[in-house]
């Protein structure tokens, strides 16, 4: 399906003479070992005492569908991969998570889209913290607005509280994204809606959504419109601060990256999905930079690091979806960010 989109809007620019010129490709460092579907999104782990050792964990969004862990070399670990998720959408990491007086854990959380569900894993021993999953949009009444997409972790620096933001499939024009706070009683982990907030243009959908945890804002994906900003910490307020980009962009507004540099510099790494390029925003200004051609093929989602990893990735790693049913690895020169 997305390479009849990919097919449509060429058509589409062919006739209206729309300027689709493509940059020069950059050719990746790593390419992963096959999943069995769909890949769809990323996230990266850096292991706390050896960066080597890190993990790429991604999507592969089907009825039968999993979470995927890749070492750096692109190779599947079996034993840390989830297996058995009904068509996970999107991924995203959080560290130093409370579990209780003595254990703090680093978690992988996700959205389990059939399920109507988040789930939420340790890592990097891959446990479910969840009793099964964590139900979200509850209070909707239709089906179609309760099948999660989109999800990102924000870690509050007033109180340390773990946050989910997750989006859907379709939603109403204000309240499209919901934010739950992830804590732990005598029970366990739960789960509570803590705040809905988030515009929708009623184009297209909402999937992509990225927490810039040190300057507390979080973006989404408006993907017919474009990139919108909104304050990540429920107290501040849910005004939308900034709708930006949509210009720059042929069609699709897809992943955001956010490579985070000291003094708040650094940049938003935005998939223009059927031009098959990134565009690259300042991270304080929010102002375009430039775009650059990364050589994969209709990506959803992506990530970044910006910490030396290994040999390969000595200035850190993006990683970016690409619609062969795996993810491509750059270290960040590349980019020349």
């Amino acid at each position: 399906m997305k390479k009849l989109y990919a097919l449509i809007s060429v058509l589409f620019c062919s006739l209206v003479s729309c300027k689709n010129d493509k940059l020069p490709a950059i050719a990746p460092d790593i390419v992963t070992e096959n999943t069995l579907n769909d890949t769809d999104d990323p996230a990266i782990w850096i292991h706390p005492t050896n960066a080597s050792k890190s993990i790429v964990f991604g999507t592969d969004k089907e009825t039968n569908g999993a979470i995927y862990a890749f070492d750096l070399e692109g190779k599947i670990i079996k034993e840390k991969t989830i297996r058995n998720i009904q068509r996970p959408n999107n991924v995203d990491v959080a560290y130093g998570f409370k579990l209780n007086d003595s254990t703090i854990v680093d978690v992988l959380a996700f959205t389990e889209r059939e399920k109507q569900q988040i789930r939420l894993f340790s890592i990097p021993d891959m446990k479910p913290l969840d009793n099964g999953g964590f139900p979200v949009f509850k209070d909707e009444k239709e089906v179609e607005n309760r099948l999660p997409m989109g999800i990102a972790l924000y870690k509050s620096p007033k109180d340390s509280t773990l946050y989910a933001i997750v989006g859907r499939k379709t939603g109403p024009l204000n309240n499209y994204l919901y934010q739950y706070a992830l804590q732990t009683d005598s029970t366990g982990v739960n789960a509570s809606l803590v705040r809905k907030f988030g515009s929708f243009s009623g184009k297209k959908e909402i999937e992509a959504i990225a927490v810039d945890n040190e300057l507390g804002y979080v973006y989404y994906s408006d993907e017919g419109v474009c990139i919108k900003k909104y304050y990540a910490e429920p107290s501040m307020g849910s005004k939308e601060l900034s709708c930006f980009g949509g210009a720059h962009f042929l069609k699709d507004i897809e992943g955001i990256a956010i490579a985070k540099k000291p003094n708040g510099e650094g940049f938003l790494i935005v998939s223009d999905q059927q031009k098959g390029q990134f565009n690259i925003f300042s991270r304080k200004e929010n102002s375009f930079v430039k775009a650059i051609n990364l050589s994969t093929l209709e990506t959803d989602g992506c990530d970044v690091v910006t910490t030396p990893l290994n040999s390969t990735f000595k200035n850190g790693l993006f990683v970016a979806m690409n619609d062969e049913k795996n993810f491509f690895f750059y270290d960040l020169e590349k980019l020349g960010l």
